[in-house]
């Protein structure tokens, strides 16, 4: 599965204003239920904060691919945002977060989920490309950086 199959460019956020990790959270579903409306917010933002409660999703390097399973969506959806001024998320190696990949799986679908984590951070892991995404000027240079290593992986 491609990442170009689950998100969509207007689901891209390049200049997240949250200041912290639950505004982060309800901005990235934000832009997830602009995008499909029959989604509740409230109830999504609830699903990520319990997930992150038995540990945080920021794994480094200023990446956090905050994720949950969700009732009423067939295949996964993915949000982006990007924080210019870097935010506390209670990561891994304790430095601030900047790129944010948000994967929201349908509750029965642990391969798919899993399948897709792992390409995001396996991207991700590539310190060339985490600097492209932080120097992108717009949401559409964003998506294409994105779908254009998607492809390379």
């Amino acid at each position: 599965m491609r990442l170009s199959e689950l998100l969509e460019e207007n689901n891209i956020i390049p200049d997240l204003k949250a200041k912290d990790k639950k505004g982060a959270l309800e901005e990235l579903a934000q832009a997830m239920v602009s995008q499909k409306p029959y989604l509740d917010k409230g109830a999504l933002v609830n699903v990520l904060l319990d997930r992150e409660r038995l540990g945080s999703t920021g794994i480094g390097d200023g990446v956090a691919i905050p994720h949950g399973k969700f009732h009423g969506i067939e295949q996964p959806i993915i949000s982006f945002g990007r924080s210019r001024k870097g935010l506390d998320f209670e990561s891994m190696d304790g430095e601030p977060v900047y790129l944010f990949f948000l994967l929201v799986a349908p509750e029965n679908s642990a391969s798919i989920h899993l399948k897709v984590l792992a390409k995001i951070a396996r991207i991700l892991k590539n310190s060339s490309f985490r600097k492209v995404l932080i120097e992108a000027r717009t949401q559409k240079e964003i998506y294409e950086t994105i779908i254009q290593n998607d492809k390379d992986f």
